[in-house]
This record gives structure tokens, sequence and C-alpha cells, in this order.
């Protein structure tokens, strides 16, 4: 991954502050690559797009070095809200527009297989990150009650799913222990989890199955000839097909993607612990959060009973100064009970989005394949992303395909001019939020 306003390489030896750091089962060792080397596929990115690419093509039988620009689970994959969501980014309705019926049953069949294929493969190689069901969503908006009461109704009816009902105000103010919103939707098929703990257990799984990992180790160009070379500062990769999986990181590695995608930058506080008694009065039944703001704030419980609270948002290079400050503020006004709890952590991430919130996963020629922008759904869905670009690169096409044909559009103003664009689409939707 490349991040052009982060650490500089003398920083690289530690990932940044925050709970899940913390809280991490183990700390990743892999070397920075050292002279050249030649492998069938080379993987740049050591988050979940990248780990799961590379763990799928090795049990494929591919030759796989995956490379990393600082550590395993460094960038969103290690510092998100660690919901794993159903479907897609957006809802239903929006997709049975864009795809039509068959499309968008599809694409609400490949959302649950992310979700599986993250359970899966917790199960598989045994990793210990805390996975528990539940997301809730909520409107903050009265006016919304209908919307998620549809929405259940469509999912029950028209996609056979059972493990969504609509909740409404009463019952949601019994869950949350506040009325700050007017009923919304559980999904008991939904889970949450440590995402960190997760990354650095798919890194594990790949170093077990031989895939050569190596952290420190950024691309900073490659070259497609009869084969493509990648450059890092400490040495070069040759390979017969890359997957590009840096996501918000990507940077200036590849101007032909960078325009479809906007890295943004979100964050999230930890509370100092609270009392059994407290924690299940602002969250009943141990489930993530998530609203129905354009700008949404999300939050969940730790497994030592801290609320993990994201909320905020912003589309410069740098990091609030005071990011404990800047989210505590949206903590209290969905929980001013809250005002005496210290926040222990406070950290941030750039995630990337595009312009109609759908994963952007395709192909560069014949041998440079990606998977980026998912657009805070990424837990399940860049998972699917690095199995379905293994697939394809093995020559099973059909979910590659269901992606790649999808429309993807350009932000205005292209790589250069669309920060300011989106500043200004965003002071929009905040104000909206609030009226």
């Amino acid at each position: 991954m490349i991040d052009n306003h982060g650490p500089q390489p003398s920083d690289f030896d530690q990932h940044p502050k925050s709970y899940y750091v913390d809280t991490a089962n183990r700390q990743s060792t892999y070397p920075r690559i050292d002279g050249d080397q030649t492998c069938d596929i080379c993987v740049v990115g050591g988050g979940f797009t990248g780990l799961s690419s590379a763990l799928h093509l090795k049990e494929l039988g591919y030759d796989v070095i995956l490379l990393e620009a600082r550590k395993i689970g460094w960038g969103a994959s290690g510092r998100n809200g660690g919901q794993l969501g159903s479907g897609q980014r957006v809802g239903q309705d929006t997709l049975e527009k864009l795809t039509g019926k068959d499309g968008a049953r599809l694409l609400w069949d490949l959302g649950e297989d992310s979700k599986q294929l993250v359970k899966d493969l917790i199960a598989k190689h045994n990793i210990s990150c805390d996975l528990k069901p539940g997301v809730l969503h909520t409107a903050h908006k009265k006016h919304y009650q209908d919307d998620y009461r549809q929405e259940a109704e469509k999912l029950q009816t028209h996609y056979d799913y059972d493990q969504i009902r609509f909740v409404d105000a009463d019952e949601m103010a019994d869950m949350l222990g506040m009325r700050s919103y007017h009923g919304g939707t559980l999904d008991m098929g939904a889970a949450h989890l440590h995402p960190l703990n997760l990354a650095l257990g798919l890194g594990d799984a790949c170093a077990k199955a031989g895939v050569r990992l190596h952290e420190y180790s950024p691309v900073s160009s490659y070259e497609e000839k009869d084969r493509i070379t990648l450059h890092t500062p400490t040495g070069r990769v040759v390979a017969d097909q890359i997957v590009l999986g840096c996501n918000g990181y990507l940077g200036n590695l590849e101007p032909r993607l960078a325009g479809k995608i906007m890295p943004i930058n979100n964050f999230i506080v930890a509370t100092e612990p609270l009392s059994e008694e407290r924690a299940r009065q602002i969250n009943r039944d141990d489930v993530a959060v998530a609203d129905s703001k354009f700008v949404i704030n999300y939050f969940r419980m730790s497994a030592d009973h801290r609320l993990l609270f994201g909320g905020g948002e912003n589309y410069t290079p740098g990091f609030p100064k005071d990011i404990a400050g800047f989210v505590r503020k949206y903590m209290l006004e969905i929980y001013p009970s809250l005002d005496d709890v210290a926040i222990d952590y406070a950290w941030g991430g750039a995630l990337a989005i595009t312009m109609n919130r759908l994963p952007h996963i395709g192909k560069l020629g014949q041998n440079i394949y990606y998977g980026q922008g998912f657009s805070g759904h990424g837990v399940g869905m860049a998972t699917l992303a690095g199995k379905i670009m293994a697939e394809a690169i093995h020559g099973q096409q059909d979910n590659f395909d269901v992606f790649a044909n999808l429309p993807t559009y350009p932000f205005p103003g292209g790589r250069h001019l669309r920060w300011p664009m989106m500043v200004l689409g965003m002071m929009y939707y905040a104000i909206r939020d609030r009226i």
C-alpha cells in the first residue's frame, strides 16, 4: 500500500496507537523484501483484500508473494468499526433500479457469501476475533421508520432472508437505553468482530499456507513487459500477474484507478471500561449499531465493555489534532449520559468510497487485477473480493464478472480536483443530516 501522507519509513515498525493494537493477539513479524524475487502472482496490500486474495491463490496452487508497505492490517482493515454487514453498501431498491431484479438478487447473494466467507475463515483457521452476531440499523429521523419496516418486509419476502426484523421506537429505546433513534431493523445474520485480530489471523493463515509475506516493502512503481516488475526500496518482484489491494492507500501507484475512488478519513474512540450493568443499559443485546445519517455514527461494545464509537469524517490528508474531542461530541449527541466517561483511545484511518458506493473490482489489461472502494462495507466485501479475484485468475469468472460489469464513475474533477468537490458535497449532506 502507498500512503503519501502518513508516517515515513522510520516509523514503519509500529501500528498507530488504537484499542485494537493494544488488544491484538500478536504482532506480525514478516521480513522486508531483500533483493530480487519471482513468483506467479504478486499481491500488493496486506489488508483484507490482499490477504484473502493471497490465501485463496495459494490454495489454488499458485506461488504468491504479498508486499505490504507497513504491517499486516495497518490500514483500514485493522482500524475499522468491525461490522460484518449484509448485502451491499446500498439497499436492494437502489440495486434493482441499477441492475434489475435478477442483478440485485445476485448482488444480495454475493453479499451473503461475503459474510459466510468471513465466518468460515474464522472457523477454519481458528481466528480469535470476538465474533458476535447482530447489527442494529437505526433511524435518526422519525419519518424513516416506514422505510426500515418496508426494507425488513422486502428482504423477508423477496430475498428469503429471515434473519432481519423491524424494531419499533419503544423496543429500540429499551435495547439502547436512550431515545435518540426512532426504530429500525435488527439483522442477526450480520455480525461484529475485532478487525485487526481478523487481519492478523488471515496473515497467519497465509504464512502457514506458504505465501511469502513481506512487510515494510512499499511498492513505488511497476512496469509491464512480458512479465510485471514491481519496485520497492529494498528489492524487486517479477510476476506473471498482480493483484492490487491498496484501497484508500493506493496513492499514485496506479493513476488509472485513483480517480474512481475517494479516500476519506473516519475516526473511532474507545471509552474506559464500563461496568457490566452500564454496558447492558446502553447495549442490552451486545449488538453493533449503525444509524441512518449520511455520515453515519456506528458503535458497539468491546469484549471488555468499552464503548467503541465511530463518528465524523474529514476529507483532507491529515487527521484532527484532537481526535478524541472530535468524536466525543458525536458520541454525546447519542449518549449524553456518558458525559462522565473517559476516552482511553482515539484513532483514525482512511477508507475508499466510490461514487455509487459499490465495490470497484476489475482488471487492467490481462494481468492486473484490483479490488477497491468498499465504501465502509469492507470487512465482508473486501474479503470476498480477494477470493473472487483469485478465482478469476484461475479461470472462474462468473462472480468476478458481476462486479466488473457494474457501472463505475470517476469522481468529478478527476484525481486532482476530487477533494474540493467532495468537501462541498459532504457539507451538503452534513447539513441534510441535521434538518
